[in-house]
């Protein structure tokens, strides 16, 4: 089971209104080292939750991959919950929708390089060793680090999702209905994907901006993953029936029978792929069956 890193722990929740979040990962098959990251985390004494999973490359070319998704998830974590706080603050939805769409991409983009160049200068020559100028970056030294990253803010009157590269957001309303929003609609060319390592990074980002006007059009289902679930399927649509399957899984059987099945889902996933398999999820549940535990999928209280 992989932890959900900076989440509140479990207090005995029913399985009333409250976001529920949980991330899981398996390691590919044949492959010597987990190229993904995932996180989920609660906003403290909020009801809202942050989501991001990012899938670095793995090829010789991009040696440092691993750790360009570490930075990739940890700096839109961060990030996000910043987001989450200004639309918790009701500032003007179109001022939020400048922030998501220009504001965020660039920051991300910006903090993520900064990092790995930090982390480059590191390997190279020790603290002595000057990192270059922002306006300097050089494409060859970001390459080595390169990863695809989809992250998603869920606030009660906003849902905002981020995608560069790769890889699925799906979101089930409470009548069961699936979206896959940033879904390109384009074939794959490949292993070819967007980067956080490609040119002006920023300007590749996919934004899906849906402001919860009701109770009802408020997601009952957010998942995040990596390209390596998408792939062991043979169309959409198998992706898609694996998404619904695991939205009716929670609401008739409770997020612990899906914790405890889900490594095994995306080992499965992994066989047919190839590839690492990493999700990370937030669950509303409005309703659920009695006694349903919050042991494995971390919950927070409603302030």
């Amino acid at each position: 089971m992989v932890t959900v890193p900076g989440a509140a722990e479990a207090t005995g929740l029913s399985s009333g209104d409250h976001w529920r979040i949980h991330c899981e990962h398996v390691m590919g098959p044949h492959k010597k080292n987990y190229q993904d990251d995932a996180s989920a985390e609660l906003v403290p004494g909020r009801d809202a939750a942050v989501l991001a999973v990012a899938d670095g490359h793995g090829s010789a070319a991009h040696a440092y991959s691993h750790v360009g998704a570490q930075y990739a998830v940890k700096i839109f974590i961060r990030l996000g919950k910043e987001f989450a706080e200004r639309a918790l603050r009701s500032l003007p939805l179109p001022r939020l929708k400048a922030d998501a769409e220009d504001r965020m991409p660039r920051e991300l983009v910006r903090s993520w390089q900064h990092e790995v160049l930090e982390h480059a200068r590191r390997k190279a020559g020790g603290p002595d060793s000057t990192p270059p100028a922002a306006e300097g970056v050089r494409q060859q030294d970001l390459v080595p680090y390169g990863t695809t990253l989809i992250g998603a803010v869920i606030t009660p009157g906003l849902l905002v999702g981020w995608q560069l590269g790769d890889g699925e957001l799906a979101v089930v309303d409470p009548r069961g209905k699936i979206r896959l929003p940033l879904d390109s609609g384009l074939p794959e060319l490949g292993d070819e994907t967007d980067s956080l390592c490609s040119r002006q990074a920023w300007d590749l980002m996919r934004v899906h901006w849906s402001p919860i006007t009701a109770a009802d059009s408020s997601p009952a289902l957010v998942l995040l993953s990596t390209d390596g679930l998408s792939k062991s399927f043979v169309d959409r649509q198998g992706f898609q029936d694996f998404v619904r399957g695991t939205y009716e899984r929670l609401r008739e059987q409770g997020p612990s029978a899906v914790a405890d099945d889900l490594p095994k889902w995306l080992a499965q996933a992994a066989k047919y792929s190839g590839d690492d398999t990493t999700v990370a999820a937030a669950w509303r549940a409005a309703t659920g069956p009695s006694g349903t535990s919050a042991s494995t999928w971390t919950g927070t209280e409603e302030e």
